[in-house]
Parts: structure tokens; C-alpha cells; sequence
């Protein structure tokens, strides 16, 4: 049980003296902290061989890896603030780790750091179907938590493609939204009220399970802040009542411009389905050799429109798209008839990003957005760059709200075509920002795309969210040296000087 203070609030665990913080160590010596985190988590919850460690040095963006100098495997809220704690006396950073299933580096390790990985917080703590939420531990796997309310008529409604191993953590520090966004929005939309493990290693609640919660929205800062304003250790999910009906059809297109004008046909005709989603030829390909979808042959891109909601609704918003996307130049529809179907139609898509390891040694997945007016302008411009670099691109998108999920496609083992793709996946966020878009729509920014955030925010809005940033994390250790650019790294980047930094032409550079 925590520490209560009057009104019943959590207060900070008192092992270690409170409001003590230390600014980072260099080289710090993880050693002697060794035996303080073996009796905090167990000898089972500490990893100190080199061997085991590398085994947690990325994400799923593979190109950016450190291997941590300590990984530590909590099972409880009290453990993980401990351990927050340690770090904070003795100015050792560290990086919160769920699955590490993230695409933008966001987990990557901390060399001198502390790796806390909540895999082992797996429970499901609640299911109040009266009350329509759920009370589950970051560990927990997304598609978990719609299993455990689907007896009851209930689902979860954020799904990323990684859902079956991606966990609840990660999804709160990533934002992650999935293909049902379009209708349903991202996991911001759906937390009513967290437990969090601050910098310091105290442990406050932010929400609740009512509806509406008063003052400024601190859980809309942190679902989305990438493990730099601390750790969430007990999360409340909003659980929905399952629809009466769903509907899914496929349409085969001869081109992405054909299939993107039908989707600028549905939307237009005042329809909002569940998902629109997209892949075109190549991401086709790559589905076909790791899952056999059987799409249609011949097809330029494939559009899956998913339906849910009253049946009557349902069945006269599914007649009309079938009719927009013939009328578009869909030449085979194909309609899923039960839950099986539907599975089989979405099995392509939820595999695609796994499936191009069938047909490239080595690629970078981007994730920008643009206007859905846009699309077609976008995707002739990536195709342009493919073109010209001879890098190839194989584009799988949520259709609906614009979010690209352009796979950039190399040999790692030739460094001219690693540099070629990257320059590729940056100009590609280039081309989202300038149609009005951004450079991350829900796999955040990470280290991946730090250095890209000065192209879309000016030098005062970057140094207003190191302000936040540092009100939640004064000495710096949460996750350090993502999200937001810094000095040290982007001025690393060549073309980029260190003094031309926008934190230090903004006069922000001495909070590094």
C-alpha cells in the first residue's frame, strides 16, 4: 500500500531522502549500484552481462542501438520508483522500455544508463464493465485488454499493427494509434487517469475514472512525451461497447491515384468508416511472400475500408463506398462475410511492415502526415525519389487521416545505399511538412527524428517544451537526449553547426 497524504493522495516512497536529484554523472559507475538494484528487483531482475545486455540495445528501429549499461526488470509501481530514485541520487539517466516494439528509437538505450524494462508488469488489475474501463499494468499487451473485455461485449480501440505484443506502456508513451484511428482516435483519447513514477521517484496520479478532470491537462502532456517525463506504472483505458455490425471490403486498384480518389470520394460523401487503409504494389509484394493474402493480382494498390456501428447505418454506408470506389476504377471488390474473412483481408496489412524483411536486407519505416488532399501530390513526390535515388519505397498508410508509413528500402551492407535511404526518409518528412503535415503521426519522434523537429517548430516553441520537459525532469535523466534536439547531436550532423542549434540561438543551451 503507498504513503497517503490528506485528501488521499499517493505521496513519494521515502527510502531515499526525498527532493534529492543529482545532474547527470559522466561515466558514471553502474557497479556499485549493482547490489542496491539485485535487492530492490531481485537477482532475476537485474541484467549486468555485456551478452545479455545487447540483447536490449534497440527498438524496432534497428539503425539506432546503444547497449544499455544496466537493465532492471520491475514488478511493481514501488519497485520502479526505487529504482527512479537511485538513479536520481546518484545522476545516472535512464529510459523506460515496454516491448520494444517503437519505430523511432524512443527505448533505445543510455550507455551510462539504466534500462527499466516493465515486461514483467503483465497484469490486468480491473475490468469494470458498469463503469466501461479497464485498470491494467504497463506490460500489458494491447490486444490483451480487448480479450479481457470481450466476454463482456467490450473492446479497446487503439490497435497498432504490433498490437499483439506491443504493450499499454508503450502505446502511453508513444501515442500510438492504429488503423481504427480514423474513427476512434489514438491512446490519448482513450486514458481516463494514470499512475506515474516522476523523475525524482515519486509516485503521483494524474485523471481518474471520471469522465472530466479539472485543472491543466498534465495526462495529455505525458501520453505522448516518449519516457522523458517519467514512468506510467497503473493506467485506467476506456473500454467500448462492441458494434452491432462490422463490414470489410477490399478493393483492387490499378493505381495509387485511382484508390486515393476514392478515398477523397468516401470522405467526401460525409461517410466516416472505422479504417481506410492503403498499400500499394510493392507492399503488396512484400505481404504475399510472408503471409500469402491472396490480394488480387495486378493490383497498383489495394484499399481496405472497414465499416462498424448500427447494422442499418452499416449496410447503407457499405453500398455507397462499394459504389464510390467503382466508380473510382476499382476493377475486383471483394467483401469479407463473417470474422474469418475479415481476418484473412486485414492479415496483409497487419503484416506489412514485418513482410518487407522478405524482400529487402534492411529498411527505414517513416511515419509522416500530410492533409488527405495531399496524398496524391505526396506520393508522386516519394515515387520521384525513388526514381532519382533508385532506393525503392514501398508505401503502407492509414488512407483516412493521411498517416504515411513509407518503408525505405536498402542493403545495409552497402554504405552508400544506407546513406542514400536516409537521406530519402528525411526528404520524405520534408515533403509531409511542406504540405501542411508532420514528421510523426503516431510513432513518434525518438532519436530518429530529433534532429527533424527545428523543420517543423521554431526556435521559441522548441525551447517552451524543453521548459516543460525540464519542470517535470530538472536534472535531465528521463530518457535523455530524444524527442528533442540537442546541440551535441544535431550539430554532429553534417550541414548543421552547433551554434546555428535553434535551443541555442534561442538562448535554451544551457539547459543541456
Amino acid at each position: 500500500m503507498l504513503p497517503r497524504s490528506r485528501g488521499d493522495r499517493p505521496r513519494p516512497l521515502p527510502t531515499l531522502r526525498e527532493g534529492v536529484t543529482a545532474p547527470m554523472v559522466d561515466n558514471p559507475d553502474l557497479s556499485a549500484l549493482l547490489p542496491t538494484l539485485r535487492a530492490l528487483c531481485g537477482e532475476d531482475g537485474v541484467i549486468a552481462e555485456e551478452a545479455q545486455r545487447r540483447t536490449y540495445d534497440a527498438d524496432g528501429l534497428t539503425h539506432h542501438s546503444a547497449v544499455p549499461g544496466a537493465v532492471v526488470l520491475p514488478t511493481t509501481a514501488e519497485q520502479v520508483a526505487e529504482v527512479v530514485r537511485l538513479c536520481a541520487e546518484h545522476g545516472v539517466p535512464f529510459v523506460p522500455r515496454g516491448s520494444g516494439t517503437g519505430l523511432s528509437g524512443g527505448a533505445m538505450p543510455h550507455p551510462e544508463g539504466v534500462l527499466i524494462v516493465t515486461s514483467r508488469m503483465r497484469r490486468i488489475l480491473r475490468v469494470d464493465i458498469d463503469n466501461q474501463y479497464a485498470v491494467v499494468e504497463p506490460g500489458v499487451f494491447n490486444l490483451d485488454v480487448t480479450r479481457a473485455a470481450a466476454p463482456h461485449g467490450h473492446y479497446y480501440a487503439p490497435d497498432p499493427s504490433s498490437q499483439q505484443v506491443c504493450s499499454v506502456g508503450g502505446n502511453i508513451a508513444e501515442n500510438s494509434g492504429g488503423a481504427h484511428c480514423l474513427k476512434y482516435g489514438f491512446t490519448v483519447n482513450h486514458v481516463l487517469g494514470m499512475q506515474v513514477v516522476t523523475p525524482d521517484g515519486s509516485i503521483v496520479e494524474l485523471g481518474g475514472t471520471a469522465a472530466e478532470q479539472p485543472g491543466y491537462d498534465l495526462m495529455g502532456a505525458f501520453i505522448g512525451s516518449e519516457g522523458t517525463l517519467g514512468i506510467a506504472t497503473r493506467i485506467t483505458v476506456r473500454l467500448l461497447p462492441a458494434p452491432e455490425k462490422v463490414r470489410t471490403l477490399l478493393a483492387a486498384f490499378p493505381s495509387m491515384d485511382a484508390g486515393g480518389s476514392a478515398v477523397s470520394a468516401i470522405i467526401a460523401a460525409g461517410v466516416l468508416p472505422a479504417a481506410i487503409e492503403m498499400m500499394d504494389a510493392l507492399a503488396i509484394e512484400a505481404a504475399e511472400a510472408a503471409v500469402h493474402c491472396d490480394y488480387p493480382p495486378g493490383a497498383g494498390a489495394v484499399l481496405i475500408v472497414e465499416l462498424d456501428g448500427p447494422a442499418s447505418e452499416v449496410d447503407a454506408q457499405f453500398d455507397a463506398v462499394t459504389e464510390l470506389c467503382r466508380e473510382a476504377g476499382a476493377f475486383e471488390i471483394r467483401t469479407a462475410s463473417d470474422a474469418a474473412e475479415r481476418a484473412r483481408v486485414w492479415k496483409g496489412r497487419k503484416s506489412a511492415f514485418a513482410a518487407v524483411g522478405r524482400i529487402s536486407p534492411a529498411y527505414i519505416v517513416q511515419d509522416g502526415v500530410v492533409p488527405r488532399t495531399a496524398l496524391p501530390e505526396v506520393l508522386r513526390g516519394i515515387a520521384e525519389l525513388s526514381a532519382t535515388t533508385g532506393i525503392r519505397v514501398a508505401n503502407v498508410f492509414h488512407a483516412g487521416d493521411g498517416n504515411l508509413h513509407p518503408l525505405v528500402l536498402f542493403d545495409h551492407a552497402d554504405s552508400a545505399a544506407a546513406e542514400r535511404a536516409a537521406e530519402v526518409s528525411g526528404a520524405i518528412l520534408d515533403l509531409c511538412i511542406e504540405h501542411g503535415g508532420s514528421i510523426t503521426g503516431e510513432h513518434g519522434v525518438g532519436v530518429d527524428k530529433a534532429c527533424h523537429m527545428p523543420r517543423m517548430f521554431s526556435p521559441a516553441d522548441l525551447a517552451a517544451m524543453e521548459r516543460l520537459r525540464r519542470a517535470f525532469d530538472p536534472a535531465g535523466l528521463a530518457n535523455p537526449e530524444k524527442l528533442l534536439p540537442t546541440p551535441r547531436l544535431c550539430g554532429e550532423r553534417p550541414g548543421v553547426r552547433t551554434e546555428e542549434h535553434p535551443l541555442v540561438a534561442s538562448g535554451e543551451a544551457e539547459l543541456f
